[in-house]
């Protein structure tokens, strides 16, 4: 006899697939970008400085550099980072922890920690991770108090759609979307840092 979770499971499997009524809806909303590489690269940078993101751009040959000058300046301790990073990524001088399963309170003890994405959103200003290549798990950006995240300027799209077709084989992969450092305000709207996730961000954009 099948369990309640599995009776839930495929009833959720079976009315996420796309139904003719589904398909048959008009979508009038914009699905492609209409800025050009320049306008698209500046509204990110826009949108990032104004959540309190720290952008710093460079080629791919300085990608280690420029991070060691970020973590350089009171980032540096025990960094975390997904065990698949590239090395070339990771400069010399520093502590980087690969996560072979780091525990959560080891996680919580890192002082911060770097990772890749898997594509950005110009119009909001959004990086999203699906755990794939450079990424690690979600816990990995959720529990240190500062993330570093390069971005490539390839992986950035302009609209959310067009974004979302890109992730549509990750449909089954959790995704964690960041926009700036994490934040919240209570009822008298006292904006709080670093309630589900890290006060402080950096992005590395690394141009083509």
């Amino acid at each position: 006899m099948s369990s309640a979770r599995d009776i839930i499971l495929a009833r959720i499997a079976v009315s996420s697939e796309p139904t003719a009524e589904y398909n048959a809806i008009e979508r009038t909303y914009q699905t492609k970008g209409t800025l050009d590489q320049n306008e698209k690269l500046d509204l990110f940078v826009e949108r990032l400085i104004e959540y309190g993101t720290g952008v710093h751009r460079c080629p791919a040959s300085e990608i280690a550099a420029t991070i060691a000058g970020r973590l350089s300046e009171g980032r540096g301790g025990s960094i975390a980072v997904p065990k698949d990073i590239p090395g070339e990524w990771l400069p010399a001088g520093f502590q980087f922890l690969p996560d072979h399963e780091l525990s959560y309170d080891q996680l919580e003890c890192c002082d911060g920690v770097v990772t890749g994405c898997a594509v950005a959103i110009a119009e909001t200003g959004t990086i999203i991770l699906d755990g794939t290549a450079a990424q690690g798990r979600r816990a990995l950006t959720l529990l240190p108090d500062y993330h570093l995240c390069v971005v490539f300027e390839s992986q950035i799209f302009e609209t959310v759609p067009e974004a979302v077709q890109v992730l549509s084989q990750a449909k089954s992969r959790p995704l964690t979307l960041i926009s700036g450092p994490s934040a919240t305000a209570d009822i008298e709207m006292t904006r709080i840092q670093g309630v589900h996730g890290p006060r402080f961000m950096d992005v590395v954009l690394v141009s083509l």
